[in-house]
């Protein structure tokens, strides 16, 4: 059987800082891959999340969008972030110069059509790499808000004194296309020195609704919202996680942590030297909490081929 030869180009998104934020691999033409093969690249690869892009009819993208699929080093996930926004990103910066393209390139996800929006500077037209110039915005689903936990519980899980979780708050499950248990934590020291047991976590969460533990301390000064957010999964420590942060939004502007609308900046993968700066915000439309937007930059890092 022949060689067949696949590139790809890794970026590191929510930064605009090589070597930061959190890595992904990008397939950017993934025809003649099988389920098996993706999976085994993805493992190859060794980051948290890799996807790949599937090229259809321009008239086919136009109506459906990108097609693009997501995994992680163990399984295809419907929904995440940070590949999202990273290869959006990249199709952006591979497209018509800016002047005579879309602002906004929808990809069509196991979990529906993410649309994300790009705001660029006049004079990065024609660029080809992903250069950290370029702002994207991604909408997600409208949030879903399952059930609470109690403070004791998830205390024990996790291993702090319970006084150490916000009482204000529930501990709640949200949904924006993958379903995360939100705890707001009482302050960054307690968050930075969060000692974390994956498979005790894991363990409590199987019979729930919710994927994984996403850990935030909201604090306000100066009249402007900031959150440090942590976020464990497979065993590691994720360096951003887009996906969990537009729960966090929609969890802030539900309990009025943060104001409709408001945009709150989120700061995640500091404790393992991959900081990452992700900005969200989400509209509260009466009782209802809509219009999910997680944003940030990306840079291109390296590129590659792959022979199998």
């Amino acid at each position: 059987m022949a060689d067949r030869v696949y590139e790809f180009v890794q970026v590191d998104v929510f930064t605009q800082t090589p070597l930061t934020g959190n890595a992904l691999a990008v397939f950017t033409d993934a025809r003649g891959l099988n389920d098996d093969e993706m999976q085994a690249l993805v493992r190859e690869m060794n980051l948290s999340e890799t996807t790949f892009i599937l090229p259809r009819d321009p008239a086919i993208e136009a109506k459906e969008g990108k097609k693009v699929r997501i995994f992680t080093v163990a399984e295809e996930l419907p929904f995440a972030g940070h590949p999202t926004l990273g290869t959006a990103l990249l199709l952006y910066a591979r497209a018509a110069p800016v002047s005579e393209q879309s602002t906004e390139i929808t990809l069509d996800l196991k979990a529906g059509k993410i649309p994300v929006r790009f705001t660029a500077k006049s004079e990065n037209a024609g660029r080809k790499r992903v250069d950290g110039q370029v702002f994207g915005e991604m909408r997600q689903r409208d949030p879903e808000f399952g059930v609470t936990f109690s403070r004791a519980e998830v205390a024990r899980v996790i291993g702090l004194a319970a006084d150490e979780i916000l009482p204000e708050w529930p501990i709640e499950i949200v949904s924006t296309g993958l379903p995360f248990a939100i705890v707001g934590i009482r302050n960054q020291e307690t968050l930075t020195n969060l000692k974390f047991d994956n498979a005790q976590a894991a363990d409590f969460l199987k019979n729930s609704e919710a994927k994984f533990f996403y850990f935030v301390c909201p604090q306000r000064r100066e009249g402007r919202l900031e959150a440090k957010a942590r976020m464990f999964s497979y065993g590691v420590e994720d360096p951003a996680t887009g996906s969990a942060a537009g729960c966090a939004a929609s969890w802030m502007v539900q309990h009025g942590i943060a104001n409709s609308d408001e945009q709150v900046l989120i700061r995640q993968g500091v404790e393992m030297r991959r900081p990452s700066d992700i900005h969200v915000r989400a509209t509260r439309d009466k009782e209802r909490v809509t219009n999910v937007r997680v944003g940030g930059y990306a840079v291109e890092v390296l590129r590659g081929t792959v022979t199998i």
